[in-house]
């Protein structure tokens, strides 16, 4: 690519509309094009590092014999409606593009292609002779993100890899599962990314087990908790843990205490001169299932801890049963305004006990009259602990379980922090970092096939649903998290695999012929040599260009300058900015050594 030819417009001022550095450097580059919220042209640098990570991608896909298909982005409703996720995605996560069509047919923009794939199957595997199976594309998909932002990483289009295997059972699916954990840490590894595989929470697509793969990033969007001995890593919304002990209640004995002006732990703990682990808090929260109905759900949980709302949310949806519905639409924290539609008397916010009165909820259409309880095993393993009473300014301190308060279905929703100790190995302490999640595989199982009845016949000659596995990437968040996890204050440093190009050749003077003659057979060779390279010949400065090309960043610079009279070029590299001057033979056989091919 000669730059004087191309379509190559770099911006010096930082644009306004970028959050993070990777979406700053991709369009202060001329890698991408703002068109509108959420959608981005990829401009011709960038669709050749897409095009290179698409390729890592799909070579490794191939490897394991997953067979490559494509897939309608443009999806009827009633195969969604089958599966049960019409409702989820077009009101709960509200992401899903859905529209009419002219003959009155509800249809949608893909987010993912589960339900189509799932009817493919249907139709076509019919006996355990067919399978296993294993279909992927490479595509646009479309998610109407509510607050679409970070360039590339939360759009409203971006490119995919995703891939969905389907098996007799359990034990075939936990076979493609691991080869797929494999086949996306090579994909990353060599994309030159430093990554995490995760425990993750499964969320809308479901299923018994998932594992994400977090790219690295002081600016990623999600908390990766870990052990340092590398055999424990999950999502924060996934993570487990064990909390600090709890410091032993002074109180030994039970009693109602006058607590003035203590509605906040901080206040309550310097009143009674006590320590956080020896409370009970009681948190109110409002759920809406898919059939209108409202829950009004009640936790308790030790005071120094936070509940999980993804371990929430997934509590609530499996007794979603209980209440005559099938998922959960919101879940909230609510504020006045929603406590005043459904609250039969003032709540007595703050010194909120475990057994708050049913009564407080009035006679409202589709809220359920009865709170759930749950404890957290936080709490549910205190003794002679301090909480409310349902009375202002008063607190129960040395209470119970079944004494004092009967002890309500314990389910774990404490959402794991830095210091808490390992579950498999105590002395394990957990500590985090930030990541970019890239890559996303499932264990399905029947979740799709039973609803849609995607069925073959087994050796037996029984009719069973198909297990099935799911297995994401996505390419082009992949793209912009490589910037994220490498550049500096000169911008990006692209690793070497995924670069839009090897090497760059600058003219610092366009008017020498020497310098031109040289740098025209440099730009000839290398290419026939196999090494991508562009040739800066605009009529600029020579810092100008010097600039453009670390904030491009191509990972090696070749300058015809004033090493000329001696034979040679300098040549930088981009990552370390260190700089050698080298016979303009020995270019090629250099550069090849530094790329390792």
């Amino acid at each position: 690519m000669r730059l004087s030819k191309s379509l190559f417009v770099t911006l010096r001022e930082e644009p306004a509309e970028a959050e993070i550095p990777s979406h700053k450097l991709l369009l202060r580059a001329g890698y991408i094009r703002r068109i509108g919220s959420g959608l981005y042209a990829y401009l011709p640098l960038m669709w050749r590092v897409l095009t290179k990570v698409r390729q890592i991608v799909k070579e490794e896909m191939d490897a394991t014999g997953a067979q490559e298909c494509l897939l309608p982005q443009l999806q009827p409703a009633e195969l969604w409606q089958q599966s049960g996720r019409w409702d989820t995605y077009t009101q709960s996560e509200g992401i899903m593009f859905a529209f009419t069509d002219r003959q009155k047919r509800e249809v949608a923009l893909g987010p993912t292609h589960e339900e189509v794939v799932t009817a493919v199957a249907r139709d076509l595997i019919k006996s355990y002779r067919q399978l296993p199976q294993h279909l992927y594309q490479i595509q646009s998909k479309f998610r109407d993100e509510i607050r679409p932002r970070f360039g590339l990483m939360r759009g409203r289009e971006f490119i995919m890899k995703d891939g969905y295997s389907f098996h007799a059972d359990t034990e075939s699916l936990k076979v493609t599962y691991d080869e797929m954990h494999h086949a996306y840490s090579r994909m990353l590894t060599r994309c030159g990314l430093k990554f995490r595989a995760v425990d993750a929470d499964s969320g809308a697509i479901g299923g018994s087990g998932s594992q994400e793969f977090m790219v690295l990033a002081d600016a990623g969007e999600d908390d990766v908790m870990y052990t340092a001995d590398g055999k424990y890593a999950a999502n924060v919304e996934k993570a487990v843990s064990l909390a600090p002990e709890a410091v032993a209640s002074t109180f030994t004995s039970c009693e109602m205490k006058e607590t003035p002006n203590t509605n906040s732990i901080k206040k309550l703990v310097k009143f009674l001169e006590c320590d956080p682990t020896s409370i009970v808090k009681n948190v109110l929260q409002q759920v809406v299932y898919d059939n209108g109905l409202t829950v009004l759900v009640l936790i308790s949980i030790r005071s120094d801890r936070d509940v999980n709302q993804v371990k929430l949310t997934n509590e609530l949806s499996k007794l979603a049963a209980n209440y005559g519905a099938k998922t959960v639409i919101a879940l909230e924290v609510p504020d006045g305004t929603a406590i005043e539609k459904w609250a039969a008397k003032p709540l007595p916010l703050g010194y909120i006990a475990p057994d708050l009165g049913d009564e407080y909820i009035g006679a409202t259409p589709n809220v359920h009259p009865k709170f759930l309880r749950l404890v957290d095993p936080t709490a549910a393993s205190l003794t002679n602990f301090i909480t409310g009473t349902n009375e202002a300014e008063q607190h129960i301190v040395g209470a119970n379980w079944s004494t004092n308060f009967a002890l309500p279905p314990i389910v774990d929703i404490q959402k794991a922090q830095v210091g808490d100790r390992a579950i498999h190995d105590p002395s394990q302490l957990i500590e985090t970092a930030r990541g970019i999640e890239v890559g996303h595989i499932f264990q399905l199982g029947t979740k799709y096939s039973a609803a849609m009845g995607a069925t073959f016949t087994n050796e037996q000659g029984e009719e069973q649903p198909l297990v099935m596995g799911c297995y994401g990437v996505g390419v082009s968040r992949l793209a912009q998290a490589a910037v994220e996890q490498s550049y500096d204050k000169d911008g990006i440093i692209w690793p070497v695999a995924i670069a839009p190009y090897h090497a760059i050749i600058c003219v610092p003077n366009i008017s020498d012929p020497q310098q031109m003659e040289v740098a025209e057979r440099l730009y000839t060779e290398l290419n026939q040599m196999g090494i991508e390279t562009i040739l800066d010949d605009r009529d600029e400065r020579a810092g100008v260009k010097f600039k453009d090309a670390d904030l491009i960043g191509i990972p090696f610079r070749i300058v015809t300058g004033r090493s000329l009279k001696d034979g040679k070029v300098e040549v930088v590299q981009r990552a370390t900015k260190q700089s050698e001057d080298i016979a303009v033979g020995d270019v090629g056989a250099k550069i090849r050594e530094w790329m390792g091919i």
